[in-house]
C-alpha cells in the first residue's frame, strides 16, 4: 500500500537528530556515521535492511559469477585444466548465492544496526514538510518522525523496463530475478550491453542457458574504453553466446512458456525469458518530494557533502543524487554525508575538515569500477575520450598485459591490455583501464595513482613484486619513457 501523507491519521510522534529514508548500504553508513557523531538516528525501510545490493545486485551477481572465473582460470592452468572440463554444479552455485543473500533475511543487518543503537522503522516513508517523515507500516499504522537536524534520501534506484508492447504480460527479468532465478532458461535475451547485461549474460551462459545479447549500440560496455568491451564480447560468442549490435526490441510476446521477442527490422528471437538491462531510475517518485518544493521521480541536486541545493536539512546520498551509481561510491558518499552531517549538529566546521572528510570531490573524475566478467574489466577516472572531450593533452599510453610474466604465469594463453592516460601537462594520470583475468585486484592501485595525482616520476620508484601481472604498471611507465 501507498503511504499518502496527511490522510489519515498518524498514531504516534517520535523525534530524532537524524532520519534516514532506504536502508541499504548508503543509508546504513549515514546512520553509522551519525550515531559516531552522538546523534540520535532513525532509519525507515519498506524492504530488506541491506538493501539492492545485499540481496538483488552486488553480493548474489558476484556470488554467481565466481564459479564462472574461477573455472575458466583453471583451465588455463597447465595440470590443472584437465581436471575442470566439466560444467557447473549449478545447484551448488546457486546454493552459494544464497548463503550470500543470507537466503533473503535480513536479521544479521538488522542485529547489526540495533547494535549501534539506531532506530528501525520498517514500512513506507514519505516526506511531509520539513524535517517530517511520515511512515505508513504494512499494518497500516502511521508514524511520524521529526528530524531535528537532517532526513537523508537514501532510497536508491530501480531498473527500468521500457514501456513496450506485451512487455507487462511477459513478465521480464530485471537485475533482481536475473540474480535471484532459482532456474536456469534454455535460452535467455538480455537486452543491453552495460555491465548488468555482460555480466549476467556471463553467469548465465555458463550455467547452460543459450544466450543472445541485444546491443542498442555498437560495442559492450560503453563507458570504458572500447577495447575492454571488445574483449568482453570475444570471450562471450567463444563461450557460445550470440551478440547482436544495433538491435532495437520492438515488441515481446509470452505464449506460455515461450518468449517471442521482436526487434524493430522485423526479426524475431525466441527465449524463455528476457532480460532488460537498459538503466536505473531513482526511487524519488513516492517519496513526498512535492511536500518540500521538489520533483518527485527526480535526481537530487548535491552539494560535496551530499546536501540538496538549496537546502539546510535534506541530504541525497547514493543513487539518487545521480553522481555515481556504484555501491562503494554510494558508501564514500554516506561517510561524507554523515560525518557532515554530525558536524553541522554540533557546530563545527565542515569545509575545511581534516583530510577534507566532508567533501565527496571522488566523485567527479576518479570513480573506479570493476566488471566481473571472463576476463574482467577494470577502470578508474577518465577515458582517452573523455579526456579528449574535456579538453586536456594528454597521451594514452597502452601495453598488452599477456607480455607480462606474471600473466604468463597466472594463466596460459593469458589475453589483456593495459591503458593509462596521462595529463601532459601535468604529468600525472587521468585515467587507467585493464581487462584481462584477475585484473579486479590491479584497480585499486590505479586508483590511488589517480586519486593521489601521484606524478609519473615517482610512480617509477613504485616497484612492483616479480613475477606478479601488477608488473604491468611498469611496462607502461617504460613504454611512457620510451
Amino acid at each position: 500500500m501507498t503511504a499518502d501523507a496527511g490522510t489519515e491519521e498518524t498514531h504516534e510522534s517520535l523525534e530524532y537528530d537524524v532520519v534516514v529514508l532506504g536502508a541499504g548500504p548508503v543509508g546504513e553508513n549515514v546512520a553509522d556515521r551519525a550515531r559516531a557523531a552522538g546523534l540520535s538516528v532513525a532509519v525507515v525501510e519498506e524492504e530488506l535492511i541491506g538493501g539492492e545490493c545485499s540481496y538483488w545486485a552486488c553480493m548474489p551477481s558476484k556470488a554467481l559469477l565466481r564459479p564462472v572465473t574461477a573455472r575458466a582460470d583453471a583451465r588455463r592452468v597447465p595440470g590443472l585444466a584437465q581436471s575442470v572440463e566439466g560444467p557447473l554444479d549449478v545447484p551448488a552455485v546457486l546454493a552459494h548465492r544464497d548463503y550470500y543473500t543470507s537466503n533473503w533475511k535480513d536479521d544479521g543487518q538488522v542485529g547489526w544496526l540495533e547494535s549501534i543503537d539506531v532506530a528501525i522503522h520498517r514500512g513506507h516513508g514519505r516526506l511531509d514538510g520539513p524535517r517530517r517523515v511520515v511512515v505508513q507500516a504494512p499494518d497500516g499504522t502511521r508514524t511520524a518522525l521529526t528530524a531535528r537536524h537532517a532526513v537523508a534520501v537514501c532510497t536508491g534506484t530501480r531498473a527500468v523496463v521500457p514501456d513496450l508492447p506485451g512487455v507487462a504480460e511477459a513478465r521480464p527479468w530485471t537485475s533482481r530475478e536475473a540474480t535471484s532465478s532459482e532456474s536456469v532458461p534454455d535460452r535467455l535475451v538480455v537486452v543491453g550491453g552495460g555491465v548488468v547485461g555482460v555480466e549476467m549474460a556471463t553467469a548465465w551462459q555458463a550455467f547452460g542457458s543459450r544466450v543472445t545479447l541485444l546491443v542498442r549500440g555498437e560495442g559492450l560496455l560503453p563507458r570504458m574504453e572500447p577495447f575492454a568491451g571488445e574483449y568482453v564480447a570475444e570471450a562471450l560468442q567463444e563461450a557460445g553466446a550470440t551478440i547482436r549490435t544495433g538491435a532495437n526490441v520492438a515488441s515481446v510476446q509470452r505464449h506460455g512458456a515461450t518468449l517471442t521477442v521482436t526487434l524493430d527490422d522485423g526479426g524475431t528471437i525466441e527465449a524463455e525469458e528476457i532480460l532488460f538491462a537498459v538503466g536505473r531510475a531513482p526511487r524519488t517518485d513516492d517519496i513526498g518530494l512535492e511536500t518540500v518544493g521538489l520533483e518527485p521521480g527526480s535526481w537530487l541536486t548535491v552539494d560535496d557533502s551530499c546536501r540538496v541545493a538549496d537546502s539546510e536539512w535534506l541530504y541525497a546520498v547514493g543513487d539518487a543524487n545521480h553522481r555515481a551509481l556504484l555501491t562503494h561510491q554510494g558508501k564514500y558518499q554516506a561517510r561524507i554525508a554523515g560525518d557532515a552531517i554530525g558536524a553541522r549538529a554540533l557546530g563545527k566546521p565542515v569545509d575545511d575538515a581534516p583530510w577534507g572528510r566532508h567533501s565527496a570531490t571522488a566523485d567527479h573524475a576518479s570513480v573506479p569500477q570493476v566488471v566481473f566478467t571472463d576476463p574482467e574489466a577494470g577502470a578508474v577516472g577518465l577515458s582517452l575520450a573523455e579526456a579528449e572531450a574535456a579538453g586536456r593533452r594528454v597521451r594514452a599510453v597502452d601495453h598488452d598485459m599477456g607480455a607480462v610474466a606474471g600473466a604468463g604465469l597466472y594463466a596460459k594463453g593469458y589475453r589483456g591490455r593495459a591503458r593509462m592516460v596521462v595529463d601532459l601537462d601535468t604529468e600525472t594520470l587521468l585515467g587507467v583501464t585493464f581487462v584481462g583475468p584477475g585484473v579486479s585486484e590491479l584497480v585499486h592501485s590505479a586508483t590511488v595513482a589517480v586519486v593521489g595525482q601521484v606524478p609519473v616520476s615517482r610512480l617509477w620508484h613504485a616497484v612492483p613484486s616479480y613475477p606478479t601481472i601488477s608488473e604491468i604498471w611498469l611496462r607502461l611507465l617504460e613504454t611512457y619513457r620510451s
